[in-house]
């Protein structure tokens, strides 16, 4: 490792599992003290458990990142333990099936609340901190579902779009005050918050829908966790010190046709 995030401390929600776990031990790999952030305390435990067992530094915070309340004692103890706020990577979210004939308001409002609501509420409190320091990226979880349309996906489709809109904004507002925000887009990375719908997608058998799946993909297959983390790393490093306001596509040519 190059220690590219050599003395920042980075926040990862969702960081239980998946793209967020992958991602908060690339971090703590490269230097980064790190805030393991998920709404199961075991999972943030166990992630937390990889990095030091890597030699890292991680702590494991509780929240559902909905709740402001919550996200605001997260980051106040956040504050406490580990300093200054450098990366925020608002990687946790939900998915949400149906289409706007059959997606109910409890499908609509849960996707808001975690997907768009939750980036806004981390960003908010995170903002604030890098704006004392004159500093800091922020890096929002979008999807190829906020770029082009994904049957029986609406209301995940429309909060990952407001996600797009609103790091634009967050980066035309903290540009002048050294924040960078950018979203990174995936498309389909094998995890375990993607296995449901895929099953869906194949009727119930999840090899039929996987395939269905990896037809969309020029790359012919699906994504990783650790690719995206990469991304994000670049994201929160110094690399990408002229990025700001940018949709970043890691999707293996989804979007390209």
């Amino acid at each position: 490792m190059t220690g590219r995030l050599a003395g920042k401390v980075a926040v990862v929600t969702g960081a239980g599992s998946g793209i967020g776990r992958a991602a908060a031990t690339l971090f703590a790999r490269e230097g980064a003290a790190v805030a393991v952030v998920d709404l199961v305390a075991q999972a943030a435990d166990d992630t937390v458990k990889k990095i030091a067992g890597e030699g890292g530094r991680a702590l494991a915070f509780a929240a559902d990142i909905s709740d402001p309340e919550q996200v605001a004692a997260a980051f106040s103890q956040i504050a406490t333990e580990l300093g200054r706020l450098d990366v925020l990577y608002n990687n946790a979210g939900v998915n949400s099936g149906g289409s706007v004939l059959d997606a109910t308001d409890d499908d609509w409002d849960r996707s808001f609340a975690v997907n768009a609501k939750g980036t806004f509420l981390c960003s908010r409190v995170a903002a604030r901190s890098m704006a004392e320091a004159g500093s800091g990226s922020i890096i929002n979880q979008g999807s190829v579902a906020a770029l082009v349309g994904v049957a029986n996906f609406a209301s995940y489709c429309a909060a990952k779009g407001a996600v797009v809109a609103l790091t634009r904004s967050m980066s035309v507002d903290l540009g002048p005050r050294g924040i960078r925000v950018n979203v990174i887009c995936p498309g389909t990375v094998y995890t375990p918050l993607m296995e449901p719908m895929l099953r869906a997608r194949g009727n119930g058998d999840m090899a039929a829908g996987l395939a269905l799946t990896v037809a969309k993909y020029p790359i012919g297959r699906l994504g990783t966790p650790a690719e995206i983390a990469q991304v994000a790393l670049f994201l929160a490093s110094d690399d990408s010190s002229f990025l700001t306001g940018s949709v970043i596509t890691a999707d293996g040519g989804m979007t390209s046709q």
